[in-house]
């Protein structure tokens, strides 16, 4: 068992989708936080270390692409998954854009815990001993 679980920073302004994400991930053993908006989330960056960040595309004082592009800036070896209602290809194609690893919509929750083991499989976090 690692001493250390990887550590998540998940964004969303509606809180109910925070308490689930951190609740469904603690569960499958990942240290989570939440931050609600773009400022709280960039203030957390800079002031924790992370080893993946979950990102809703609409923020109250941004967007979750404006998001990206800063924290891919911070702290370039930490992947970005966009979990969002907004799922229209376009908006896909605007996160990868802008640095995500991954794009996942809006309920698939089994989608996106995937993609969370799938960034976090090869990490330190998830290898020490």
């Amino acid at each position: 068992m690692p001493n250390s679980k990887c550590r998540v920073l998940c964004v969303d302004d509606h809180r109910d989708t925070s308490e689930m994400l951190q609740m469904l991930l603690a569960e499958e053993n990942y240290q989570v936080h939440t931050a609600a908006t773009l400022a709280e989330a960039c203030k957390m960056a800079a002031k924790n270390e992370y080893d993946l960040y979950v990102l809703d595309k609409r923020l109250p004082d941004g967007t979750g692409v404006e998001l990206c592009q800063t924290l891919v800036t911070i702290t370039p070896q930490v992947p970005c998954i966009f979990y969002t209602g907004d799922a229209y290809e376009i908006h896909r194609r605007e996160a990868l854009a802008a640095g995500a690893a991954a794009f996942v919509a809006k309920p698939d929750i089994e989608g996106l815990i995937n993609a969370v083991h799938q960034l976090l499989s090869n990490s330190e976090c998830a290898t020490a001993t």
